[in-house]
């Protein structure tokens, strides 16, 4: 029963308790990721449900996010912030449903993009209970299983769909060997050269670097030198030619120049073979640098 789950995570969101660890991790066959924040409290918690294909940050997928300075729950169909993924809702969803930004006037700090299923007003004075949002009156256990029932079921059928069109990036692996090392590197900064330096950059206790946004596309990621300030742009070569990867690169390290005013911004190509190409693209651009990565996998034989 979600019921039971939304009124800790309410409740949970407002406290400032930031663990997760007690909550499922599977619903309805599909993935549940539960979020209050990274360091800090964000000032939107959520309840995201994924199919095995998707992720929080590279997806769209039905969620809960607790808008706390409105007491607001909305069950959205999520759509992800930090990369724009190839497919998306369909379009009758888009032409159907309102942005979460002009449902609540633009006093949406996050997630404004996303669209609304349903909406409820939150009450937390002694017990938490919801209501709906427009006449406040209280709803009842069986209409939020059912809301979430019937969203989840119109997103299994979606994601089914993508995955039986063989041309779709859903129906293709979404781990390739850059993108595991992408998580890999954010995961463990602490243990990185970069760390040494270079933060990541966090705000409202959401993680920013990976697939930092810009308008011209996302940086794969981007931290702040600890003492002076400057920015450090890392790009993965990701199956890309030289060229376009020092093209890319130079691009995004001129977009932090002008935007973050950053006249020391520093980049770094991670690669899995240097090439003359990259030398010689790179002999010409100042601030630049290459690191190889290096896979080591063996295999030992079982002995008690």
């Amino acid at each position: 029963m979600i019921t039971e789950i939304l009124k800790k995570f309410v409740a949970q969101s407002y406290e400032g308790d930031l663990k997760t660890a007690h909550y499922p991790k599977e619903l309805s066959d599909l993935n549940m990721k539960t979020s209050f924040g990274q360091g800090v409290p964000a000032r939107v918690s959520w309840i995201a449900f994924t199919s095995p294909e998707m992720a929080v940050s590279n997806g769209y997928y039905p969620v809960y996010l607790l808008y706390k300075n409105l007491n607001v729950l909305i069950l959205a169909y999520g759509i992800s912030e930090t990369i724009e993924h190839s497919e998306t809702w369909p379009n009758e969803i888009y032409d159907n449903q309102s942005t979460i930004k002009n449902f609540l006037n633009g006093q949406a700090p996050r997630y404004g993009d996303s669209l609304v299923y349903k909406a409820y007003k939150v009450n937390i004075s002694d017990e938490v209970t919801f209501h709906d949002y427009e006449d406040e009156e209280r709803i009842n256990e069986e209409s939020l299983n059912s809301d979430l029932d019937s969203l989840l079921k119109y997103y299994k059928l979606q994601v089914s769909i993508d995955v039986k069109d063989e041309t779709s990036s859903v129906s293709q692996s979404l781990f390739y060997m850059e993108k595991q090392l992408e998580d890999f590197i954010v995961h463990n900064w602490a243990r990185t050269e970069f760390s040494k330096q270079y933060d990541l950059i966090y705000e409202d206790g959401e993680l920013l670097s990976q697939q930092f946004r810009t308008d011209i596309g996302p940086i794969d990621i981007l931290a702040k030198h600890k003492k002076r300030g400057n920015h450090l742009v890392i790009e993965l070569k990701k199956g890309q030619t030289s060229d376009d990867t020092v093209g890319q690169i130079a691009r995004y390290m001129g977009w932090i120049k002008e935007h973050k005013n950053d006249n020391n911004v520093q980049g770094i190509i991670i690669t899995g073979a240097f090439d003359r190409k990259l030398k010689y693209a790179l002999s010409m651009i100042q601030n630049v640098e290459i690191f190889i990565y290096k896979v080591d996998f063996s295999l030992e034989e079982f002995s008690e």
